[in-house]
């Protein structure tokens, strides 16, 4: 199935945000590096739906860090558009989570952009990956259950997985 064609609505909202003139580059759109921001933002929301919140990373001396990304650049960008991101749970091991992101244009509708990623659970005190807490693991499994039940297979690179 094409990207275009996905019914992304029962994925969770993870990220909204109107793009500012300062994120503009010298092609009169958005650069790429804010891409990566807003994808990273978009993360964040995701994780605070699995208990992976600031206040879980302080008392838990823990974090989670990138291993790898794929970005799809499908549609351009403009100043003054608001996106959306929503994320998909692909996957997940003893340490590892594979999600995916979906920006889309909200005054169009169309899917902007993709980013798929690969990232670890850390322990900071030795700033080296660890195991995700059972609580954790189990949110992880139930909304990535909930994202397997989707008619639609994630658009995926292929050479990623946890």
């Amino acid at each position: 199935m094409e990207p275009a064609a996905l019914d992304l609505s029962a994925l969770p909202l993870t990220h909204r945000a109107v793009v500012p003139v300062a994120y503009l580059d010298n092609m009169g759109h958005m650069n790429v590096m804010w891409y990566t921001h807003l994808f990273s933002c978009g993360t964040a929301g995701l994780y605070g739906l699995i208990g992976l919140t600031p206040a879980y990373f302080a008392t838990n001396r823990a974090g989670s860090f990138a291993l790898e990304q794929h970005l799809r650049y499908l549609h351009e960008v403009r100043v003054g558009q608001r996106i959306t991101i929503r994320s998909r749970i692909v996957g997940r091991s003893a340490k590892r989570i594979h999600l995916i992101h979906f920006m889309t244009l909200d005054d169009t509708n169309l899917l902007a952009a993709t980013c798929e990623t690969v990232a670890t659970h850390v322990d900071l005190t030795i700033r080296r990956s660890s195991p995700w807490p059972e609580t954790i693991a189990a949110a992880i499994d139930r909304l990535q259950a909930d994202h397997a039940r989707l008619p639609w297979a994630a658009p995926l690179c292929g050479v990623m997985k946890a």
